[in-house]
């Protein structure tokens, strides 16, 4: 992993289906307020203009409050806007691919969705996070199939990179995740779709401000 980099605690996704320019930044200054390590910018649209101007606020904004900054799929958006990290999906570019574009000092986190076996080819092949989901169910993906527990039991045990949790989670059922020694909760609507982002990160980076 790049130095001086880590995935610990909340790692809060952006819902840009809900939440866009100003009110988009309102709304992340809020869940790193309360506490959140990691912002990832996940926004699909085909807008470069805005996800450009919108990934650059975000980065001010990570580096303001000590978070890192995470662009999700887009390698060339993340080079653009020098970002320290990119998570990568089944369909997005290979791990080879984004390190040579990128360059070894960006951080390279992979979905592995329920695959042990996915994960240890990622792990092997130079990944510097692992997320694992959905956990429960998701109102972001609600047809994506559940990780059994097994699982990510066997893959906090097996990886010496970080180990995140997706899916469904939230202020209320994150904890299970946190005792299982989940390194990282990654939460949509759970910070972005709530009365008080603020107070619900707050919730969750809790978990893990101590040990």
């Amino acid at each position: 992993m790049p130095a001086g980099q880590s995935v610990r605690g909340l790692y809060a996704v952006t819902d840009t289906t809900r939440h866009r320019g100003e009110t988009l930044l309102a709304q992340v200054e809020a869940v790193l307020r309360g506490g959140a390590a990691v912002i990832q910018y996940r926004d699909k649209s085909d807008d470069a203009p805005r996800r450009r101007q919108e990934a650059s606020a975000l980065l001010r904004l990570c580096r303001e409050h000590g978070a890192l900054f995470v662009v999700n799929d887009d390698v060339e958006l993340a080079a653009a806007v020098a970002a320290p990290a990119v998570h990568l999906g089944r369909e997005d570019p290979d791990l080879a691919t984004a390190r040579q574009r990128l360059g070894a000092g960006v951080m390279l986190g992979v979905s592995c969705y329920g695959s042990l076996e996915r994960a240890d080819a990622l792990a092997a092949a130079g990944a510097d996070y692992l997320a694992f989901g959905r956990v429960y169910p998701s109102p972001t993906k609600p047809d994506a199939p559940p990780v059994a527990w097994q699982t990510l039991e066997a893959a906090v045990a097996r990886y010496r990179q970080p180990v995140v949790a997706i899916g469904g989670i939230t202020a209320d059922n994150a904890a299970p995740l946190a005792a299982l020694g989940v390194d990282a909760v990654a939460v949509i609507s759970g910070v972005f779709a709530v009365d008080d982002p603020e107070a619900a990160a707050a919730r969750i980076a809790a978990l893990y401000a101590q040990g």
